[in-house]
C-alpha cells in the first residue's frame, strides 16, 4: 500500500482530538486517510495507518466504527478499517491486518528479536530430557516421533534440530504480526506473539513467545483465563476456560479447556484436554482425556481414551524420573487405572485397574490387561469382539474436526493393518509357545509379568486367527474386484503386486502407518542432506500415507503362503474360493460376537436406574425412550447391513472364480 505524509490540516486536527506524537513527521497514512475517527491517540517511533471506513457489528447489537481512541502505538502498521480502543499501555512492533478489532487489551508487544515460540524444546517423554523436540509452525507427528524416539541415530536427530534451528531464524523478527479478522477483547499481557487471520482472543490473560496459526478456512479461538508460555497453536484449535499450557505444541482442531494444564507436551490433530493434568507426553492424533483426576505423564498416546483417574508412574526414587510409557493406538484406561512404567501396551488394548509390573503386550494386541489381587491377568485379542472398539474405528473419522486444507498430520484410522496384523502373527505364534512349553492343560501361563489362564489363551489363539483371515481376505477382495477372469493365468497375474515397497515390518509413526523401509528411507535421505526442509519430510509423510493401500498389498500378498500354506505365484480360483469362505466366516461370525457383546448394553442389568418409580414395564419404556430400543439402534443395524454387505460381496467374488476354466 503507498502511505503519505500527515498534512498540517490533519496534524492540526487530530492535535485537537487530543492525540500526541513524539514526531508526526514518523507518522504515515493511506490516501483516504480521514482523522475523523482517531481520538485520543498517541504516536510513537513510526507508525503506518490505513484508512477507517467500516463499522464491526457486535454481540448484542451495538456497532462500533473502525477507528483509533484511547491507544498508544509505537512503531506499528495497522491496516485498514480496524477498530482499537481502551489499550491501558500500549502495542508495540506490531504490523496489523485490515478488519481486525482490539478493544480492553492491557498490552501488545515485540520485545527484541522473536522467534514466536519456533525452535522452543518440549521435553517429551522423559523429564529429565534426552527426548527434547523442538517445535515449530510445520511439526507433524511423525517428524515429532522421529526426533524423540529415534535416539540411536544421532546424525539424523541432529540434521533434524538444525532444519528447525534454520526455519525458526528465518521467521526470526522483531516485528510481530496480527493478521486480518481478527478479535481481541479483554485480554491481559499478549508478549511475542504472531496472531494469524480469523483469530478470536477474548479474555485471556497471559500469551508469551507464542505462534496461533489461525486462517480463514481454521480459526483458532482463546478463551478466559487461558496462559500460554513458550507455545505453537496450530489451526482450528480452541484453547479456552483457564487452561495453562508452557512449552507446547497443540496441534490442528485440538480442544484443551476447563482449567487443563500441560507442560512440555505435544498434543497433535484432534486431540481433546479437560479438567486434568499433562506433563512431558506425547499426544498422538485423538489423545482424549476429559477428567479432572486424570494425569497423563511421560507417556506416548494416540487414539486413545484416557479414565477418570487415570494416572501412570516414572519415578525410579534414587535416580528421578527417567522411565517412560507407550500405549500404543487405540488403548484406552478404565476409571483409577494405574502403570508404572516403563510399560508397554498393545494396540487397542483396554487397561483396567492398578499395574505394578512392567508389562509388555506389543505384540498381543487387541486384549485386556485387567488388575486382580495386584497381578496382571492377560486376555488377548479379546477387544477384537468389543462394540466399543469397533464403535470407535467409525466415530475416529467423523470426529476429524480439521477444515484447514493444509494437513499438518497423515492419519491412518484403519484398525486392520500390516502393523496390526503383524502382531497377530507375532501373538498367535507366542500364544501357541506358551502352550506347548507349559502344556496344553495349565491352568495359568506367565508372559513377562503378566498371567494368561488357560481359556483366555486359547480365545486368543482364535480370535487372532479370525482377523487375520478377515484381514488377508479383505485384500484379496479388494485386489481382484472389478475384473473378469478366464484363467487361472489371468488370476495370479492380477494377484502380483506392483511394488517391491511393503514387505517386511511396518510401523505406526504417531497416527501414519507405512512400512519400515520407507521410514528408514526418509531418515537416510535426511541424515545424507538429501531432504532438506521442513516442507519435504511432510511431503515425504504425505507420498507414504497416499501410497498406503499400494504397500498393503504387497505385505498380504506374502503373508498369503504363510497363513493359507498356498504360493500366490500357483493359486488356482479353487484356491481364492477357499479363502474367501474363510473371510466370510471370520466377517460373519466377528459381527456376531460384537452383535452380542451390543444387546448386553440393552440387558435388564442394564437398565438399572430407568423408570425410578415404577414397574418394570415402565422400566423398559423409560429406557427405550431414552436409548431407543435394540433392534432400531443405528449401531445394531449398521452390524445386521454389514454382514449383509460383506456376504454379498465374497458371494460375488466366488460366481466370478467359478467361471474360470
Amino acid at each position: 500500500m503507498a502511505y503519505r505524509k500527515l498534512t498540517e490540516e490533519e496534524i492540526n486536527r487530530l492535535k485537537g482530538q487530543s492525540c500526541l506524537a513524539d514526531d508526526w513527521g514518523q507518522v504515515e497514512v493511506a490516501g483516504d486517510f480521514s482523522t475523523e475517527y482517531v481520538h485520543h491517540t498517541r504516536f510513537s517511533g513510526h507508525v503506518r495507518l490505513g484508512v477507517f471506513q467500516k463499522e464491526f457489528m457486535l454481540p448484542g447489537g451495538i456497532g462500533k466504527h473502525s477507528g483509533l481512541r484511547h491507544v498508544t502505538l509505537h512503531n506499528v502498521t495497522v491496516g485498514d478499517n480496524c477498530c482499537i480502543e481502551n489499550i491501558q499501555n500500549y502495542i508495540a512492533n506490531y504490523e496489523i491486518g485490515a478488519d481486525t478489532f482490539i478493544e480492553n487489551v492491557d498490552i501488545l508487544l515485540v520485545d527484541g528479536v522473536s522467534t514466536f515460540g519456533n525452535g522452543v524444546e518440549a521435553s517429551v517423554l522423559n523429564e529429565m530430557g534426552g527426548r527434547e523436540v523442538p517445535i515449530n509452525d510445520k511439526l507433524s507427528a511423525h517428524l515429532a516421533y522421529i526426533m524423540a524416539l529415534y535416539r540411536h541415530r544421532p546424525e539424523l536427530v541432529a540434521r533434524i534440530k538444525a532444519l528447525t534451528d534454520y526455519y525458526a531464524k528465518k521467521h526470526a523478527s522483531a516485528m510481530g504480526t496480527i493478521g486480518s479478522h481478527v478479535m481481541i477483547l479483554n485480554t491481559g499481557s499478549i508478549r511475542n506473539v504472531r496472531v494469524g487471520d480469523y483469530c478470536h482472543i477474548c479474555g485471556a490473560g497471559r500469551l508469551s513467545n507464542g505462534s496461533i496459526n489461525s486462517n480463514e478456512q481454521a480459526p483458532v479461538h482463546i478463551g478466559h483465563g487461558v496462559i500460554c508460555d513458550d507455545f505453537i497453536i496450530s489451526s482450528g484449535s480452541h484453547v479456552d476456560d483457564g487452561a495453562m499450557l508452557s512449552r507446547c505444541f497443540v496441534g490442528q482442531a485440538c480442544k484443551l479447556g476447563h482449567n487443563y494444564s500441560a507442560s512440555d507436551s505435544l498434543f497433535f490433530s484432534n486431540c481433546q484436554g479437560e479438567n486434568g493434568e499433562a506433563c512431558a507426553i506425547f499426544a498422538g492424533p485423538f489423545t482424549v482425556t476429559h477428567h479432572k483426576s486424570t494425569l497423563l505423564i511421560a507417556g506416548m498416546f494416540s487414539f486413545m481414551n484416557a479414565g477418570s483417574g487415570s494416572n501412570q508412574s516414572n519415578h525410579m526414587y534414587k535416580l528421578g524420573p527417567i522411565h517412560q510409557g507407550t500405549l500404543e493406538r487405540g488403548a484406552k484406561t478404565t476409571s483409577d487405572s494405574y502403570i508404572l512404567w516403563p510399560s508397554r501396551v498393545g494396540a487397542f488394548s483396554l487397561v483396567m485397574g492398578r499395574h505394578v509390573t512392567h508389562s509388555d503386550t506389543t505384540n498381543l494386541p487387541f486384549s485386556y490387561l485387567i488388575e486382580q489381587n495386584n497381578t496382571t491377568y492377560l486376555a488377548p485379542g479379546v477387544n477384537l469382539r468389543s462394540v466399543g472398539t469397533i464403535r470407535d474405528a467409525q466415530k475416529w473419522p467423523k470426529r476429524d474436526g480439521r477444515t484447514d486444507p493444509h494437513k499438518l498430520d497423515y492419519i491412518n484410522y484403519n484398525l486392520l493393518s500390516p502393523y496390526t496384523v503383524q502382531k497377530m502373527f507375532k501373538g498367535h505364534e507366542i500364544l501357541e509357545n506358551l502352550r506347548q512349553v507349559s502344556g496344553e492343560l495349565s491352568d495359568i501361563y506367565s508372559f513377562h509379568s503378566a498371567k494368561i489362564r488357560n481359556s483366555a489363551l486359547v480365545k486368543g489363539l482364535r480370535f487372532y486367527e479370525i482377523a487375520i483371515h478377515k484381514f488377508l481376505g479383505n485384500s484379496v477382495i479388494k485386489r481382484l474386484e472389478g475384473t473378469a477372469f478366464r484363467t487361472n493365468e489371468e488370476i495370479r497375474a492380477r494377484l502380483k503386486p506392483d511394488t517391491p515397497i511393503g514387505s517386511g515390518e511396518w510401523v505406526d509413526i504417531s497416527g501414519l502407518i507405512a512400512p519400515k523401509s520407507e521410514v528408514d528411507r526418509l531418515m537416510d535421505a535426511i541424515e545424507q542432506g538429501r531432504v532438506a526442509r521442513l516442507a519435504d519430510i511432510n511431503a515425504e509423510f504425505g507420498r507414504m500415507h497416499a501410497n498406503y493401500y499400494t504397500y498393503e498389498w504387497t505385505w498380504a500378498y506374502e503373508k498369503l503362503e504363510e497363513f493359507y500354506g498356498i504360493a500366490p505365484e500357483s493359486m488356482t480360483a479353487a484356491d481364492i474360493i477357499r479363502i474367501v469362505e474363510k473371510w466370510k466366516e471370520a466377517v460373519v461370525g466377528l459381527d456376531r460376537m460384537v452383535y452380542e457383546d451390543a444387546k448386553k448394553e440393552f440387558s435388564l442389568a442394564s437398565m438399572t436406574g430407568f423408570g425410578a418409580d415404577g414397574s418394570r414395564l415402565e422400566k423398559e419404556l423409560d429406557f427405550e425412550q431414552v436409548r431407543g430400543d435394540f433392534e432400531s439402534n443405528p449401531f445394531v443395524t449398521a452390524v445386521l447391513k454389514h454382514i449383509e454387505v460383506k456376504t454379498a460381496l465374497g458371494d460375488e467374488l466366488i460366481g466370478r472364480m467359478r467361471q474360470v476354466e
